[in-house]
């Protein structure tokens, strides 16, 4: 008999996070290297039955005319990915290159749309673009005897939605699928992906800032149809560290007067971001942490800038003005330096992992103990790193 799988359609599916992700399951699956980087791969997960990594099959959309060799060639010409662990998958890309087919580019930004050479998105309104979608979406599970689907939003950031939460459609799902059928529909790409997957009892796992499954709607729509969904904006690098250190100053009674964080990076991302319109969407991402982890609001500044020859690569300096005992001011700086797809891709594999594992035990509605993977959890108050572990280990231990 054949074994029963998990679909997992990546939106973005040609990006450099997508193609690491992509490349870094079919190494680990076929143990070319250890599994640094990958929390469900820690001591603690292996007394449980976690879904094994050839449970998975991968396919996705993109907006993008690409492949995944193309993409993982380029990461190897910026020293982002390994050339002997891309030769050691290689043979496998182009059967899933197959599996991936052109995305919507609804409300994505100016930047997103000039980039796009492959979307399935002229004159549509956002309920026949969701039911191709679903189309497609079917197809692959039907072609591949899939048992389920996890769909994973890794596409570029959008701009801010219109939508906002004094309004009907934020809250009653009747209200938001109304606005479907209307030029004027206020839900982005990444919104349409998740009602997209809800719909169909599929799990959706945001992992940009972008709206997403954030409309309270979109999570009764989940429990509904006894699906999973979770996000916002996988935590990777400087707010990882934020979330690390706050509670430090918190817990110390040190009060922090000013955080400044300036971060630069080369990748296609960065030029999304570029844009102020795509850009204020993940500053506020960034931001909002600190006030909610220390209690009081201090100065705070983020900058993201683009420097193309930095490729992958990026690098975040920190400045953190703190007033100490007898109330002297003391600084403290940080430079973190690190690959984006590198450290963003181990976080997707460990959330689509503990996502089907969360399906075989029968939860449905947000994934709350996802939050360590998030810098924006949706509607979760906790954001220190080391509680919010805490909570992921809670769920992992209860029966």
């Amino acid at each position: 008999m054949m074994k029963n799988r998990t679909g997992i359609w990546i939106v973005g599916a040609w990006g450099g996070v997508a193609t690491t992700v992509t490349v870094g399951w079919l190494a680990t699956m076929k143990k070319v290297v250890p599994a640094w980087g990958l929390t469900t791969e820690l001591p603690e997960f292996s007394g449980y039955e976690m879904p094994d990594w050839s449970d998975f099959h991968f396919g996705g959309c993109e907006v993008r005319a690409s492949s995944l060799a193309q993409s993982a060639e380029e990461l190897v010409e910026q020293k982002a990915l390994d050339a002997e662990i891309f030769q050691a998958v290689a043979s496998s890309l182009p059967s899933l290159d197959a599996e991936i087919v052109p995305g919507i580019l609804s409300r994505s930004g100016k930047v997103v749309e000039e980039m796009a050479d492959w979307a399935n998105d002229g004159g549509q309104t956002a309920r026949e673009k969701v039911a191709a979608m679903q189309d497609a979406m079917r197809a692959f599970v039907k072609r591949n005897q899939l048992e389920h689907l996890i769909v994973v939003n890794l596409m570029s950031t959008e701009p801010a939605s219109p939508l906002n939460s004094e309004q009907e459609a934020w809250t009653c799902w009747e209200a938001l699928d109304q606005t479907l059928d209307s030029p004027e529909c206020p839900l982005p790409a990444s919104s349409l992906y998740a009602v997209a997957a809800l719909q169909l009892g599929y799990d959706y796992i945001n992992f940009t800032p972008s709206l997403g499954a954030t409309p309270p709607a979109l999570e009764d729509l989940a429990v509904a149809n006894h699906a999973r969904m979770m996000g916002n904006d996988g935590k990777t690098g400087e707010t990882l560290m934020k979330s690390v250190l706050a509670p430090l100053f918190a817990h110390r009674h040190l009060q922090v007067m000013s955080w400044v964080g300036h971060n630069i990076f080369g990748n296609r991302d960065g030029v999304v971001l570029d844009d102020p319109r795509n850009k204020a969407t993940k500053v506020a991402s960034k931001s909002h942490l600190l006030t909610q982890i220390l209690g009081y609001a201090p100065q705070t500044l983020v900058s993201i800038e683009y420097i193309q020859s930095l490729g992958d690569w990026k690098t975040a300096w920190d400045h953190i003005h703190f007033r100490g005992f007898l109330g002297t001011p003391m600084t403290l700086q940080f430079t973190w330096q690190g690959c984006d797809s590198l450290l963003a891709a181990p976080l997707v594999l460990d959330m689509i992992r503990l996502t089907e594992w969360a399906r075989r035990r029968q939860f449905i509605g947000k994934m709350d103990f996802l939050a360590c993977f998030f810098k924006s959890p949706i509607r979760v108050e906790e954001q220190g790193f080391v509680r919010q572990f805490e909570m992921l280990e809670a769920w992992i231990h209860a029966k």
